[in-house]
């Protein structure tokens, strides 16, 4: 948006938002979340901004003066947005904070709304080692740090000296991995006046190498991922977490769910631990099926298996 602005939304119209002539990004309302997460289901946002980049996003964070929830989304590969919709506001960083540099010997700052894959290449293409792994994981940086995603072997904070954040207003922050308890796709915050900032930037710990031969195994990567999952289908990744020494895939499948279908939603015949939508998926058919297999593994084999994929909004 350029120029100052007043704007209300249809059906709340006592809220009213003032925004000053230099915020650069677009705020759009009653935006649907369906164009933005990778499953392809999901009912409006009442608020969606797109920032220009993080310094604008600093900038509408102070702006902003509505008291109301606030939700961040990168590339959407890991969240399931209810078919009623998400009441507040949607803040994506995908394609728009993406500054992706070599910042110090063997040091490389990716900002939140960088694809995973993107930091992979661009590490190797720059002889640093260590962040091959990222190659496997269909999100963005952001949500990388936020649940510690991981993939052939490697996490994220692993890799991480330090990350930068912003609060709600709209103030830089940057931390260390010491500030936070980090475990197997799990992070929050050691400290309670941090709970409330967001993942904006990171700073990989990178070892010096062999480019080229970095090149050759991301590229074995992705073969391998694309061999043994449904990379050609809308679905958020893997669902559940692993649990212990075992794979959530092996207990789905053992119990019969491959090709199982609810709605439009299926789980995966390539690989059990995907929920696929195969085209006409609701939110809600893609929860009922969750909740299906969780019940079921649990019947079966006394496990309870703990959700990866983030749920969001409100049902119809």
């Amino acid at each position: 948006m350029n120029g100052s602005v007043e704007m209300t939304v249809e059906g709340t119209q006592s809220d009213l938002l003032t925004l000053s002539s230099s915020i650069q990004g677009d705020l759009l309302f009653d935006e649907p979340m369906s164009k933005h997460t990778s499953w392809r289901v999901g009912g409006n946002a009442d608020y969606y901004f797109k920032p220009a980049n993080l310094k604008d996003l600093s900038l509408f964070l102070k702006e902003w003066t509505l008291d109301v929830p606030c939700h961040w989304v990168g590339l959407g590969s890991n969240l399931l947005v209810r078919d009623g919709g998400v009441r507040g506001l949607v803040i994506v960083t995908s394609g728009m904070l993406n500054e992706l540099d070599v910042v110090d010997d063997n040091i490389v700052r990716a900002e939140a709304g960088v694809a995973c894959p993107k930091v992979a290449k661009f590490s190797a293409k720059n002889n640093l080692l260590g962040a091959e792994f990222l190659s496997g994981i269909p999100g963005t940086v952001g949500g990388a740090l936020r649940m510690n995603a991981g993939a052939f072997g490697g996490e994220t904070w692993e890799r991480i000296e330090s990350v930068e954040t912003l609060d709600k207003n709209g103030i830089t922050h940057v931390r260390i991995p010491a500030d936070y308890e980090i475990s197997y796709r799990h992070v929050v915050s050691n400290v309670s006046e941090i709970e409330s900032e967001w993942f904006v930037a990171a700073k990989f710990k990178l070892s010096p190498g062999d480019g080229e031969k970095s090149l050759k195994s991301i590229k074995a990567l992705l073969e391998r991922r694309n061999e043994t999952q449904p990379t050609n289908q809308p679905s958020c990744g893997s669902v559940f977490r692993n649990p212990g020494d075992d794979y959530a895939a092996r207990l789905i499948e053992s119990c019969g769910f491959k090709g199982h279908t609810v709605g439009g939603a299926c789980v995966s015949k390539k690989h059990a631990n995907f929920i696929v939508n195969l085209g006409h998926a609701t939110a809600e058919d893609i929860e009922i099926l969750i909740e299906l297999v969780r019940v079921e593994v649990k019947k079966q084999h006394g496990i309870d298996l703990i959700q990866e994929a983030h749920v969001i909004g409100e049902a119809l």
